[in-house]
């Protein structure tokens, strides 16, 4: 067999062995109730960490917040990563927060890349184009909005982005990026939740919908009038 034949089969072997990974970490959370209290998890470690200063100084002027609490990501020469998330819409007039929307959240992306990975991501959706993204059907990350990494540290400049992305992760993984990234809404796990066929602009714009089970993740983030304030600190 020609080198080159045999790197075309090394290849495809190496990126049928990932997704396998990539989907199962979609289904790493049971029931959507296992995802919003793990997510009120991540966000409260968000809050605790000194290197998320800036977060913590302005989750309060987001327009929305998305958070996967596992992004998991593994590969060699082609890199998968997949997760699920939930997303809470503030209301621009009073400040309510919505009750939860269910996205998943995947991407390949290509690269000499070693390792594996399992990360914390919380997206700040700082803008109403950023937020109208996340009500479509169907969004890639940067494709119409523009997103940049959130600053991190006590001396962290602003930025000026519709998204800003911010991350946690105990592993090793290079070359990895959000941008390009798929995020679709997960209507069965939505229609679970609530118990019938829901719209997204109904859960996070109109706030119609509600489910007691989220009520302790919604009061961890900012109250109306109120800036966050950090966790333990």
């Amino acid at each position: 067999m020609s080198f080159h034949r045999l790197a075309v089969v090394l290849l495809f072997a190496l990126y049928a062995s990932i997704l396998p990974a990539s989907s199962a970490s979609a289904d790493y959370y049971g029931e959507p109730a296992d995802l919003v209290g793990r997510a009120a998890s991540v966000y409260k470690g968000f809050m605790a960490d000194p290197n998320m200063e800036w977060f913590q100084r302005n989750v309060d002027q987001a327009r929305g917040i998305f958070i996967v609490p596992q992004m998991l990501r593994g590969g060699f020469i082609i890199g998968g990563s997949g997760g699920r998330g939930v997303l809470l819409a503030q209301d621009s007039g009073s400040g309510k927060w919505s009750y939860p929307a269910f996205y998943s959240m995947g991407s390949v992306s290509l690269g000499f890349q070693v390792g594996a990975d399992a990360s914390e991501i919380i997206l700040l959706i700082m803008t109403d184009r950023g937020l109208n993204a996340m009500l479509s059907t169907d969004y890639k990350i940067g494709a119409d909005v523009a997103v940049a990494a959130g600053p991190m540290g006590a001396s962290a400049k602003a930025q000026t982005a519709d998204i800003l992305a911010f991350g946690r992760s105990q592993g090793i993984y290079g070359g990895v990026s959000l941008e390009g990234a798929a995020i679709s809404p997960l209507d069965d796990w939505n229609r679970q939740y609530y118990g019938k066929p829901v719209q997204l602009f109904d859960v996070l714009i109109n706030q119609r919908w509600t489910n007691a089970q989220a009520d302790p993740l919604r009061q961890l983030l900012p109250k109306p009038g109120r800036n966050a304030q950090p966790i333990g600190r």
